[in-house]
């Protein structure tokens, strides 16, 4: 039988915050206030330890945490239009936002009530940024028992936030079982390396960089669950973190999307003079221009009503709770994966056609378009669709179940 549900999500009345309006509101100020600047931080490329500064500062850290535990008190479709509006503006901050939230809720999906709530209070009242991933690598981080306790070995490659992170959420091999954990690290301990290596073209404010561990001490309480994708041993409750985490990649994908086309049509408005022969662009009443955009539009729109109804999947999902059964979990995973691919070509498409709508001048770095463009190229080569459109196309004709795939 598949193992109980770990935690049920808060219910409405565990939640007493400022609601939906008032935490939008705060995303779009801190929005606005990353585009102010975002071109010249990107170009910079230094680790964002005053974003996430002013990330904390806005309260959006603990923004899904229940307000009796000191936090927003807001719920997950909250948190994705947050991550949705810094996206825009900034789409590695919106990643390392995504990725916190995600990794922050994640004793939920796989530890027990108690370790679930012992952990997410401590990260309230103690501010902390996460970061990590939980997709799997090859060699793995493995997890030893010795004769003093538990201990964690290995390099885990490109992680997403290590280098701002107060705690790592990472998935270890048991050396004994081969059974995958989830495991919480604190990189202050001893024995953790960090190598901010990363050179990507893309996602520089990601805070991502390579870890080392060395016998590093790991502690009962450390240990939130498993991650198998065995379904006699994952309940359909905590198979949910897939596709959870995965709207994220989608919700991120829509926000350079959209971020991009607002900011060319400013450009386009107020900011094509003087003209040059080189530059094929017309005026914003150019036909082909309006078509372009039109185009753009529609295929943005169409993803993210796509994207909206997984949404609602998802939601259904959690309040399922220990009802979920594997069938309707594969019904929300199979959509999410829509929702996923159809974000990413809107924000392939969006990104590398915005930059021809403006011409050559779009080579300008003081504008800084190129980065959607960058950053979103980035975020689908570590996050492939392709393995989504196989998984969509299986289950659609022999109704399999899409696998138990977590983000990296």
């Amino acid at each position: 039988m598949p193992a109980s549900a770990p935690s049920h999500p808060a219910s409405p009345s565990d939640r007493t915050g400022p609601g939906h309006a008032h935490w939008l509101r705060v995303a779009r100020e801190a929005a606005d206030d990353l585009a102010t600047d975002t071109a010249a931080r990107e170009q910079a490329g230094k680790a964002p330890i005053e974003e996430v500064s002013r990330l904390r500062e806005a309260g959006l850290l603990t923004l899904l945490t229940p307000a009796g535990s000191r936090g927003g008190g807001a719920d997950w479709p909250t948190a994705y239009a947050v991550v949705r509006e810094i996206a825009a503006a900034d789409g590695a901050i919106g990643r390392l936002l995504g990725c916190h939230y995600f990794l922050s809720w994640s004793a939920r999906f796989f530890a027990g009530p108690a370790l679930a709530a012992r952990t997410e209070e401590r990260s309230a009242a103690e501010q902390w940024f996460w970061g990590g991933g939980f997709a799997p690598q090859e060699p793995p981080l493995m997890l030893a028992r010795t004769s003093e306790g538990l201990v964690l070995d290995g390099r885990q490659s490109y992680t997403t936030g290590v280098l701002v992170a107060d705690r790592l959420a990472v998935r270890a091999v048991r050396e004994d079982t081969g059974e995958p954990l989830a495991v919480v690290v604190d990189p202050a301990r001893r024995g953790v390396v960090i190598d901010g290596d990363t050179d990507t073209f893309g996602q520089r404010l990601a805070a991502g960089g390579s870890v080392e561990f060395d016998d590093v001490p790991v502690d009962a309480d450390d240990v939130l669950g498993s991650l198998s994708a065995d379904e006699d041993l994952l309940s359909p409750r905590a198979a949910l973190a897939a596709p959870v985490g995965r709207l994220f990649s989608a919700q991120l994908l829509l926000g350079m999307a959209e971020g991009v086309l607002s900011e060319t049509r400013e450009y386009s408005r107020t900011g094509h003079a003087p003209w040059h022969p080189a530059w094929p662009t017309g005026t914003p009443h150019d036909p082909q221009v309006q078509t372009a955009y039109g185009e753009l539009t529609v295929l943005t729109r169409s993803a993210s009503a796509l994207t909206d109804q997984a949404l609602e999947a998802v939601r259904g999902g959690l309040e399922r709770g220990e009802d979920l059964t594997y069938d309707e979990w594969a019904d929300i995973s199979a959509l999410v994966a829509m929702a996923e691919t159809a974000a990413a070509r809107a924000a392939q498409e969006s990104t590398t056609r915005a930059l021809d709508i403006i011409g050559a001048r779009s080579t300008s770095a003081r504008l800084g378009f190129d980065r959607f463009w960058r950053d979103a190229r980035t975020h689908t080569l570590y996050e492939p669709v392709a393995h989504r459109l196989r998984d969509v196309g299986e289950y659609f004709l022999n109704g399999a179940h899409p696998p138990f795939v977590l983000p990296a």
